[in-house]
């Protein structure tokens, strides 16, 4: 399952993000941040042609994706949900893009799309905490 992957993968990138007593609102949180940690770092790789840490990192940023991308609910979510999935799959495409061509303006794109829908999600963090409170 992506979310325990994406998960796992931010908890081995930086293990003091307090995954294990984070609530959920808190997991997306720490994945968006992730996420952007790992494209960052992901450019300074190919700023220093580094291809061995340029995948590694790419590829923890698209697991993460992957992860975020497996929260949704699309029944609950309706078209909010189907359109971050769809914003999921092109981040995801991008970032492979970027590695192939070692494009940095590519990551750069996809970092401030992340960090549009992290803002969003710091937005609703009162109405997500009641959402996962009554479905647990």
């Amino acid at each position: 399952m992506y979310t325990n992957k994406a998960a796992n993968q931010y908890a081995a990138v930086n293990k003091q993000t307090g995954v294990e007593g984070a609530n959920p609102h808190q997991l997306i949180q720490m994945l968006y941040e992730g996420a952007i940690e790992n494209m960052a770092r992901a450019k300074g790789c190919m700023e220093r042609k580094d291809f061995s840490g340029k995948g590694d990192t790419l590829g923890r940023a698209i697991n993460i994706i992957g992860g975020l991308q497996s929260f949704l609910d699309k029944e609950k979510g309706g078209e909010v949900a189907e359109n971050l999935d769809a914003l999921y799959d092109y981040m995801s495409r991008r970032l492979f893009e970027a590695s192939k061509d070692n494009d940095i303006a590519i990551i750069d794109e996809v970092i401030g799309l992340v960090r549009v829908v992290k803002t969003g999600w710091e937005g609703i963090k009162d109405e997500a905490s009641k959402i996962f409170e009554t479905s647990s």
